[in-house]
């Protein structure tokens, strides 16, 4: 706990320095060094949630490889000598920023314990192509950009764009977003399907950071893209929010060696326990096979066997079931559904 408290801490003191350590006027020969140094933060990030959670971490690993793709993004546009090279960059910042509100909606509807179709996602994922081909169309087709040019700002290089008609297009699918996480957050609060309030509040903070600095830029002409920070700050808030859910749900290091049943009685909350009991209802039948074999006692090698599938489908019916009960392990799972059944 300690160990991963110190790495957040570290992480915001990196982005403090990014940020503040010279004056406004003195930021614009800068802006190139901090894009870099905050594609590094980027870096350490991805790794750091590879290292922290264990489980819902597809969902995870996109989202923080969407803010490391943008700011890879804004710091190749900076530092590009040609047209074709910046409109390229921009692209590739356009690739993380449009699939980044996915990969953070998909996060919320797992962390708030709501039930989705998963057809909602894939749907999500084409809109967000589609938005993508948009804005790479800049410099060939005058639909996003009416048109584009290459300058110099103290030694940065910046896109000078005239908006095209169809730029509005991705505006309202920010604001769709963001009005659809808005909508999770405090549906979540108010049907109290999270297991505390807290975690609500740092998912609402998460977006609400996100929604000012948008509307920031849009209001004033900023020389640096202020986004570049706010989705890492969003990226620690969710990362925080996970972990603290996991150390929620583990269990003491040293537990009495009675039974199982006395076990499970020192380690999960009763609201933890109708939570889940609640959640077993969205289970599909193959889901619910699959948490008998393991209540049962069988190994992955006796489930794939009686179930006659594949690893990878056993993973992903794991996946399902963790997140719609709420679990990060299969000790957990297995603890708590035998303390619910001897309720």
């Amino acid at each position: 706990m300690k160990k991963t408290s110190g790495v957040f801490c570290v992480l915001c003191a990196m982005m403090l320095l990014c940020t503040g350590c010279s004056t406004f006027g003195e930021k614009n020969t800068s802006v190139s060094v901090v894009y870099g140094i905050t594609s590094l933060i980027c870096v350490g990030l991805l790794v750091g949630c590879c290292y922290v959670l264990r489980a819902h971490r597809f969902w995870f690993i996109t989202l923080f490889s969407c803010v490391l793709v943008v700011n890879v993004g804004y710091f190749a546009l900076s530092v590009s000598a040609t047209l074709q090279a910046a409109l390229w960059a921009n692209r590739l910042s356009y690739l993380g920023s449009v699939f980044l509100p996915l990969a953070m909606l998909a996060i919320l509807l797992q962390t708030s314990g709501i039930h989705y179709k998963k057809w909602w996602l894939w749907c999500g994922g084409a809109l967000a192509l589609l938005v993508f081909l948009l804005a790479a169309s800049s410099g060939v087709l005058p639909w996003y950009y009416r048109s584009v040019e290459l300058a110099t700002v103290n030694g940065v290089t910046v896109l000078v764009k005239e908006y095209g008609d169809w730029h509005i297009v991705y505006l309202f699918y920010l604001l769709f977003y963001f009005g659809v996480m808005v909508y999770i957050a405090l549906r979540a609060m108010i049907a109290k399907k999270m297991k505390d309030p807290l975690y609500a509040v740092f998912l609402l903070c998460a977006v609400l950071v996100n929604i000012l600095v948008w509307l920031l830029e849009q209001m004033v002409q900023i020389d640096f893209e202020v986004l570049s920070v706010s989705y890492i700050i969003s990226q620690l808030f969710l990362l925080a929010v996970q972990w603290m859910m996991q150390q929620r749900g583990e269990t003491p290091s040293v537990v009495p060696s009675n039974t199982v049943v006395q076990t499970v009685d020192l380690c999960f909350e009763k609201e933890q326990c109708d939570y889940f009991k609640e959640q077993l209802a969205h289970l599909t039948p193959t889901e619910r096979m699959v948490l008998q074999h393991y209540v049962d006692g069988c190994t992955t090698k006796e489930v794939l066997a009686l179930m006659n599938i594949k690893e990878n489908t056993l993973k992903y019916h794991n996946r399902n079931i963790y997140s719609k009960l709420g679990v990060s392990s299969r000790k957990q799972l297995i603890g708590i559904y035998r303390q619910v059944q001897g309720e």
